[in-house]
């Protein structure tokens, strides 16, 4: 039985940083040429829909012709977001993105399905379609999207995440592993596998952690907790524990973890084990010292823990990631 035509809107917000968009574009373009070439019907149908007929992007470099309008669109399957040119949450701010977003508020709401590449994710959380749900945004922006909106279980862990209609997918080429995710479910598998062979992807990769890079969520009002921070970060490869961090800034053991995990969203445990891995990671990038080595320089002296910790939050061992940057 051959697919249906799924009909794509390739959404452009003001602001908008397009590559990613080309790009799933010229993905679902690929899956299309290589159903015709095994003689079926191709199975996406894309439009460049936008506010306005024609959008200015990267402060007027790119000028682009939309297909369609948000109001002359017609029916729509699925809708693609693409990631704003800047972190700051500008693309949410002006009355055309403000119509684009309602618009995909609508269409969630009558049926239809949505997806955010990387950074994207912000126009679905503005529509009230991640409410209440899991999803996953590039690692960079997982604490700045928490506060923002606070209703979204923001994750970065994986690479795509689908629910209910909803897709939303890890940073930068991670976007590409959505539309791979698409294409094999609308298109089949071979297509999805030819797919990923023609821009030479790595079928496998399921996790953002081996690029993640911690760096602790000082933009709160806790002066002590800051403090506190600072004081972990120069002073990993110690032997610290919460009880003398405690008696260090004068503050009772469960008064210091309280305050802590509010102003930062990590345990104190989690925040030094962050950091001692991050510290880890740069020891293996850039030198010669053996795996034991760096574990006793990170402050760690049980080869099991430390082999466990640095799995847990980079997603491999660390003679595997010392591996992949040789």
């Amino acid at each position: 039985m051959l697919p249906r035509m799924k009909r794509v809107a390739l959404l452009v917000p003001e602001d908008a940083n397009i590559a990613p968009l080309e790009n799933a574009r010229h993905g679902f373009l690929a899956a299309n040429a290589y159903l015709a070439q095994t003689g079926a019907q191709p199975c996406f149908a894309l439009q460049l829909v936008a506010a306005t007929p024609c959008v200015q992007l990267d402060g007027g470099r790119v000028q682009l012709q939309a297909d369609a309008t948000l109001e002359s669109v017609g029916a729509v399957d699925l809708c693609l977001v693409p990631p704003p040119l800047r972190e700051d949450g500008s693309l949410l701010l002006s009355p055309g993105n403000q119509r684009l977003i309602d618009w995909v508020g609508a269409h969630y709401r009558a049926g239809g399905e949505v997806a955010s590449l990387c950074m994207g994710a912000a126009v679905l959380a503005a529509a009230g379609v991640l409410d209440g749900r899991r999803a996953v945004v590039h690692w960079a922006v997982q604490q700045a999207y928490a506060q923002r909106f606070p209703q979204v279980q923001w994750a970065c862990d994986g690479v795509v995440h689908y629910e209910n209609g909803i897709y939303t997918s890890g940073g930068a080429f991670s976007a590409a592993h959505l539309v791979l995710h698409l294409i094999e479910k609308y298109a089949g598998r071979d297509t999805a596998i030819w797919c990923a062979k023609y821009f030479q992807l790595d079928w496998s990769r399921r996790s953002q952690q081996p690029f993640a890079i911690f760096s602790g969520h000082k933009a709160h009002a806790d002066d002590v907790v800051r403090a506190v921070q600072e004081y972990i970060e120069a002073h990993y490869a110690e032997r610290l524990t919460i009880e003398t961090l405690a008696e260090r800034f004068i503050l009772g053991r469960r008064t210091l973890e309280r305050r802590f995990r509010h102003a930062t969203g990590n345990s104190i445990v989690e925040y030094l084990q962050r950091i001692r891995v991050e510290a880890a990671k740069r020891y293996l990038e850039s030198s010669r010292k053996s795996v034991a080595e760096v574990m006793y320089e990170v402050g760690y002296n049980d080869t099991k823990a430390f082999r466990d910790t640095f799995a847990r939050y980079c997603g491999m061992t660390p003679l595997s990631y010392r591996e992949r940057y040789l």
